[in-house]
């Protein structure tokens, strides 16, 4: 799910179908408690981030354009959210973008 911007609710049913949901900058907006909601429903093997850029900057830079370097803002929110270390949350990412997307390229 590209984007993810639906509640905790939202996310048992999209992942209820098997899908992977993926979170940008918006999880680390102060008013984004329903997408952290759905983060901590989300297990830890069907979590993406990405940047959406140049759109959906995560905070601190937010209203600026977005761009790859700042998916370490959006992970760490991630991390923080389903109580794992980041190296933890990071090698999730990876992982499961290879398995979503067919392999490591």
């Amino acid at each position: 799910m590209h984007c993810f911007s639906g509640d905790a609710e939202f996310a048992k049913a999209c992942l209820d179908r098997g899908a992977y949901l993926s979170f940008a900058g918006t999880v680390t907006f102060k008013n984004a408690q329903g997408l952290r909601e759905a983060v901590a429903v989300t297990p830890l093997d069907r979590l993406l981030t990405e940047t959406d850029a140049p759109y959906l900057t995560p905070t601190p830079f937010r209203g600026k354009p977005n761009a790859s370097y700042l998916i370490p803002y959006t992970a760490r929110l991630l991390a923080s959210v389903r109580g794992v270390d980041l190296t933890r949350m990071c090698e999730a990412l990876s992982d499961n973008a290879d398995a979503a997307f067919g392999g490591t390229w």
